[in-house]
């Protein structure tokens, strides 16, 4: 299985590049860097990690922004034998995030 992300600046309408992404994997409830990444100039990181297992990770973004310095997602792997892609919406004072495909 593969992880990958894209982070979207809603202010400006346009992909974030150069944000800073880790991918965290929890290990008995200690959290372990499993890969370091930046995104693209599609605001992408496409192979965060090419062989990922079943169990909880967290992607930590770097966005630098006015109201939050970082963002954290943390989410489930169930079915390591399907890609995941989790993106990111960021604006100045909100965000989103998905499931995506």
């Amino acid at each position: 299985m593969t992880i990958s992300t894209h982070v979207l600046d809603t202010a400006r309408g346009e992909p974030a590049v150069g944000v800073p992404v880790r991918l965290d994997r929890d290990r008995d409830g200690e959290w372990a860097a499993v890969a370091y990444s930046t995104t693209d100039r599609d605001g992408r990181v496409r192979d965060l990690a090419p062989a990922a297992q079943a169990g909880t990770y967290r992607l930590v973004f770097d966005v630098d922004g006015p109201f939050f310095p970082e963002v954290i997602v943390v989410f489930r792997v169930a079915a390591p034998e399907r890609h995941l892609h989790v993106p990111l919406l960021i604006g100045p004072y909100g965000y989103t995030t998905y499931r995506g495909s």
